[in-house]
C-alpha cells in the first residue's frame, strides 16, 4: 500500500512555472504572533494579497503550495470520467446512447460499444456531459439530480479497476502537494447485501450484532474485503510502479479507506455494513473508519435518519479503534421539509459520535445553531468543505455557504473535493476558490492544510501539542519544525507515528514553498 510518510518539496519545475506569473513580489511584512509564524510567513501573507485578483497567478500559488490531505474523497467520482470511459472500453462494455448508461454486452439496439466514446466527437462529449457535470446548466433537470445519476450511468465502468483509479487519484494528489487521502469505498458489497437479507433486521442491536457474527459470517466477510484491497492495491502498486526507479508520484501519497454504507438501503443491510466497517477498522489499518453514503434527501435516508444514528450510538463503543465520519447537513431548505433541517449535523455528532462532518450546509437551520456551533468548537468536530460540491448539488455558495460561520465559531475545517472527476475540478480549485471568496490569507489556507492532516484518521500521536495554535509537542521543540535535522526524541516520536511524520515533513514543505516564492527573481 501507498504508506510512504513523504511530502515531496515543492519541486523546481512547479517553482519555475511560477516565477512569471507571481513577479513582482509584496515587501516582507512582519511576523504575525501565532505559533510557527516566520517573517516569510508574513511577507508570503503579503504576496498572496498581491495576486488574489489575478487568476493565473494566484493559481500558480496555491498549484504549488503543500495542501495536506483530502478527508471526503469518493474514489468513484474522484477519477476522471476520460478514465472510466477508457475503463469501460477496456472491459467491452456497453453505453447506451439515450440513457448513457455503462452496461454489459452484448452491444445491441441503442447500446453502442464504450470503444466508440474513445475518440473526439459527439458520442464521447455526450458521454461526458451525462457522467460529469461537464457544461451542466441547471433547467429541467437539476444540478443535485444530474450529480446523483451520475454514478447510475457510470458504475457498471468504475468497479472492475480500484486500483488503477486510485493510481490516477494520488497522482493528481502529488503533482498539487498533497500526501494524505482517505477515500471511500464499498467492501463486500454483494455479500453483506446477501447476508442481511437472510438474517433480516432485529431493532435489538445486541440480538442482531450476534446473528450477523453467527458462525464467522461477518469475519468471512471481512476476510474477503481484506483480501479484495489486497488485490486493488497491487493492482495499484504496479500501476505505480511503486518500489522501483520509475516510481510515479502517487507512491508517496499514504492511503486509507473508509467503508461507505448505503444509507438508504434496508435498515438491516445498513446495520450489517455499518458492522462489517467497523469490525474492519478493528483489524486492518489500511480502514480506518465507517460513513454513511447517498443522498440524505432521498425518502429512505429520511424516515431512516434517527434509525441509523442508533445503530452507531450502540455500535461504536465495541470498536474503540474504528472512527466514524458522516455526511450530515447536506441539505438545503426546498430539498427537504423544514423539520428535517433542524437535528442531522448535532444528532451525527452527540448521538452518533462523528468525530468530523461532511459538508454541515443546513448548520444555520438546526435547533439552537448558535449552540450546535460552540459544541462542535468545544468537540474539535472537524467540518469536511467541498465547496464545489456544495454549490453544485446544492446552489449553496459564497456569502451563503456556512463555511465562515464555522471559521468565527472556532469549528476546525479543513478543503475537500467530495467527487472532483464529476465536478470536473481539483483541490486547487476549491484553495483558489476558497482564497477568492472569502479572502483568507496565507496562514489560514495553511491551517486548513494542517487541519486535514491533524483530523485525519492516521493513526499515532500527533506532532502538535494540542489542536489550538499549532504548537509541537515537547520532543519536537528546540529545532525548526519540519527541519531535516529533528532532536533524538523528535525524530523517535516520527519514527513511531506516522500521523506526527505527515505533519513535520508538511511543515518541512511550507518552509522550502515561501522560501522558494519569496526568491524568484
Amino acid at each position: 500500500m501507498a504508506t510512504m510518510m513523504s511530502l515531496r518539496r515543492t519541486s523546481a519545475a512547479a517553482v519555475a512555472a511560477c516565477a512569471a506569473l507571481l513577479l513582482p513580489l509584496a515587501p516582507a511584512a512582519q511576523a504575525a504572533d501565532r505559533a510557527g509564524s516566520r517573517p516569510t510567513e508574513a511577507a508570503v501573507n503579503g504576496l498572496l494579497d498581491g495576486i488574489r485578483q489575478d487568476p493565473a497567478r494566484l493559481d500558480a500559488f496555491l498549484r504549488a503550495m503543500p495542501k495536506g490531505g483530502d478527508l471526503h474523497n469518493h474514489l468513484s467520482g474522484a477519477v476522471s470520467t476520460e478514465l472510466l470511459i477508457r475503463l469501460a472500453a477496456q472491459d467491452g462494455l456497453c453505453i447506451d446512447s439515450v440513457t448513457f448508461t455503462s452496461t454489459t454486452g452484448p452491444c445491441q439496439g441503442t447500446r453502442r460499444p464504450a470503444q466508440e466514446a474513445l475518440p473526439d466527437g459527439e458520442f464521447r462529449t455526450a458521454v461526458i456531459r451525462a457522467w460529469s457535470m461537464q457544461d451542466f446548466t441547471p433547467g429541467a433537470e437539476s444540478g443535485h439530480d444530474h450529480f446523483f445519476a451520475t454514478f447510475g450511468k457510470f458504475g457498471e465502468a468504475s468497479w472492475r479497476h480500484p486500483g488503477t483509479m486510485l493510481a490516477e487519484v494520488t497522482d493528481t494528489m502529488a503533482a498539487q502537494h498533497q500526501s494524505y487521502l482517505e477515500t471511500l469505498l464499498t467492501p463486500s458489497s454483494v455479500g453483506v447485501a446477501a447476508l442481511a437479507a437472510k438474517v433480516g433486521f432485529d431493532p435489538d442491536f445486541p440480538a442482531l450484532r450476534q446473528k450477523l457474527l453467527a458462525d464467522g459470517q461477518i469475519q468471512g466477510l471481512v476476510d474477503g474485503a481484506r483480501a479484495d484491497l489486497d488485490t486493488a492495491m497491487a493492482e495499484y502498486q504496479s500501476t505505480e510502479r511503486c518500489g522501483t526507479a520509475q516510481a510515479r508520484p502517487g507512491c508517496a501519497v499514504t492511503v486509507r479507506i473508509q467503508s461507505q454504507v448505503s444509507r438508504a438501503s434496508t435498515s438491516a443491510r445498513v446495520f450489517a455494513q455499518l458492522l462489517l466497517g467497523l469490525e474492519l477498522a478493528s483489524q486492518d489499518e489500511r480502514f480506518v473508519a465507517v460513513n454513511l453514503v447517498q443522498p440524505e434527501d432521498y425518502q429512505s435516508s429520511l424516515d431512516n435518519y434517527q434509525l441509523q444514528m442508533r445503530m452507531l450510538e450502540y455500535l461504536r463503543p465495541l470498536y474503540p479503534k474504528a472512527h466514524v465520519s458522516l455526511h450530515a447537513g447536506e441539505l438545503v431548505p426546498g430539498l427537504v421539509k423544514p423539520e428535517d433541517l433542524t437535528f442531522h449535523i448535532r444528532q451525527a455528532v452527540l448521538t452518533a459520535g462523528a468525530e468530523r462532518i461532511g459538508h454541515g450546509v443546513d448548520v444555520t437551520h438546526e435547533d439552537d445553531s448558535a449552540e450546535l456551533l460552540r459544541t462542535l468548537a468545544e468537540r474539535k468536530v472537524l467540518v469536511e468543505v467541498p465547496l464545489t460540491s456544495n454549490a453544485q448539488i446544492l446552489q449553496v455558495e459564497g456569502d451563503a455557504h456556512p463555511f465562515p460561520l464555522y471559521r468565527k465559531y472556532g469549528v476546525p475545517t479543513a478543503l475537500a473535493t467530495d467527487d472532483p472527476g464529476v465536478e470536473r475540478i481539483d483541490i486547487t480549485h476549491e484553495y483558489v476558490r476558497a482564497a477568492r471568496t472569502y479572502a483568507l490569507s496565507y496562514t489560514d489556507l495553511k491551517d486548513l492544510a494542517r487541519n486535514s492532516l491533524e483530523y485525519g484518521f492516521v493513526s499515532g500521536r500527533s506532532l502538535w501539542r494540542d489542536r489550538d495554535g499549532f504548537k509541537p509537542v515537547p520532543e519536537c521543540q528546540g529545532r525548526p519544525i519540519g527541519a531535516e535535522n529533528p532532536t533524538p526524541k523528535c525524530a523517535a516520536l516520527l519514527a513511531a507515528s506516522p500521523k506526527a511524520a505527515l505533519e513535520w515533513k508538511q511543515e518541512g514543505a511550507f518552509r522550502s514553498f515561501e522560501t522558494s516564492v519569496l526568491n524568484l527573481k
